[in-house]
């Protein structure tokens, strides 16, 4: 008994262990759009556990205004599937203002789109200009750089269904491409009645990072389907990521 009240007096007075302190803290902004709600209560579940499991904090939201807020606690902002067409002048200014000052983001699948010449600035950040794209398919997600995080789970050649997103570059825009994917593996033409999608060639990025301002910002298009939040490769793939754009480390020398 009194060994029991001895250990209990000695750990009142002990700190916390430092693996129980938080890496960093993320903001993840979710919001809900026409074809991307479904998705929001197990992706939360996803990055809560990643959250858990490699000690960093976030902060979960669908409300855009918390862009018009102090953003400096944040070592990263995540926007995740979000409709960044119905973000306010406000929001935009508050998010500018972040990456201005240094700040870093993650974009993930729907966020990338942003019709073209609406936010030149947004488009810059992303590095590529969405068009359309064909429908969700299975095909081969290829690994184009090795060294990045994010793919450090991954194959060389992963079987992955998805809506492999088309893009342009009219801003000339430099990135860095993690993933690309095998237009042969795929129907790049298959898509709705009424529209048109073309085949991207060889070179047709589907993940990549590069440095933006005094900031990092890391994009994948992959994330359609709720399940995927529960895939544990997608997972690994979006804590690349993460860890990246929130520490500027893990690139393999």
């Amino acid at each position: 008994m009194k060994t029991r009240l001895l250990l209990a007096a000695i750990a009142a007075v002990m700190p916390l262990p430092a693996w129980a302190d938080p890496q960093f803290k993320l903001l993840v902004l979710a919001m809900p759009s026409k074809y991307h709600y479904e998705y929001i209560p197990t992706a939360r579940d996803g990055i809560e556990g990643l959250a858990k499991l490699h000690a960093f904090d976030f902060d979960w939201t669908h409300d855009p205004g918390v862009l018009e807020r102090d953003l400096s606690g944040y070592a990263a902002v995540m926007l995740l599937n979000t409709p960044v067409e119905e973000l306010k002048p406000a929001a935009r200014r508050g998010f500018e203002t972040y990456m201005n000052a240094g700040g870093n983001a993650m974009v993930v699948h729907r966020a990338a789109i942003s019709a073209p010449g609406d936010w030149p600035w947004y488009e810059k950040l992303v590095g590529r200009t969405v068009g359309v794209h064909p429908m969700l398919q299975t095909g081969v997600v290829t690994v184009v750089d090795k060294r990045f995080p994010a793919t450090f789970s991954l194959p060389d050649r992963w079987i992955w269904s998805d809506e492999f997103y088309t893009t342009t570059n009219p801003y000339r825009v430099r990135i860095n491409t993690v993933l690309g994917v095998d237009e042969s593996s795929y129907d790049p033409t298959k898509i709705w009645p009424g529209q048109v999608s073309r085949p991207m060639g060889r070179d047709h990025p589907i993940a990549w990072y590069q440095s933006y301002g005094k900031g990092r910002v890391f994009v994948t298009t992959l994330g359609h389907e709720g399940a995927m939040y529960r895939n544990p490769q997608y997972l690994s793939h979006l804590l690349g990521g993460i860890y990246w754009v929130s520490t500027g480390r893990g690139i393999a020398p």
